[in-house]
């Protein structure tokens, strides 16, 4: 008859005495580790609606949904969805945010759902239009954010300084001229009209 060693006596006497290592989930709530990679959340107040989150997602879960250029529309919205279920958690959003705060992993983890429409998280910013041609330039909190960012720098560029002011074209209307002359340097131009106007700057 072959006797157990003393090292599987002492294994199993220790194992009889201590604490389950797995947790009593689901009758019990987990509590995850302090850097678990859970479901990825928008948070409105650090979130500017740069949209670099989608950029940068290898799995394709995130959208930015703009309206149709040229927009017509009063005070058009930029929609920013992420759909976890397609969601590999790798963090690349958390970590290129330009904000450092606007989206975030957190420590949810149990996400099943019985239809998967429901496994979206989705966030609206305001859009700022161009002036001349209606096209989007970028959202109303992203400019902010960076001229509060420059500091001074900032009333380098004109269209920085204008939203700093509160002046921002809605896109309700479009100019019935809309040919650009050296005046039109102070108005909200995306960056093909800024340049067009620039170049008649200089050689009219």
């Amino acid at each position: 008859m072959r006797y157990p060693k003393l090292r599987e006596l002492r294994e199993a006497l220790k194992s009889a005495f201590s604490k389950p290592y797995t947790t009593k989930y689901p009758k019990e709530p987990h509590e995850p580790f302090a850097k678990f990679r859970g479901k990825p959340e928008y948070f409105d107040e650090y979130c500017v609606g740069c949209g670099a989150c989608a950029e940068v997602c290898p799995g394709g879960a995130i959208q930015v949904i703009d309206p149709k250029e040229p927009v017509t529309e009063k005070n058009p919205l930029r929609k920013i969805e992420l759909k976890y279920d397609s969601c590999i958690f790798c963090g690349n959003c958390e970590r290129n945010c330009i904000t450092e705060k606007g989206i975030q992993l957190t420590t949810q983890y149990d996400l099943a759902l019985f239809d998967r429409k429901l496994a979206v998280e989705s966030i609206e910013k305001e859009l700022v239009i161009c002036e001349v041609c209606n096209s989007i330039v970028t959202t109303k909190e992203h400019l902010l954010w960076l001229s509060k960012k420059l500091g001074t720098l900032a009333y380098g560029n004109p269209n920085l300084i204008l939203i700093s002011n509160d002046i921002v074209h809605s896109g309700a209307e479009r100019d019935s001229d809309t040919e650009l002359r050296r005046t039109d340097i102070m108005k909200i131009l995306c960056p093909k009209c800024r340049h067009e106007m620039a170049i008649k700057d200089i050689w009219e």
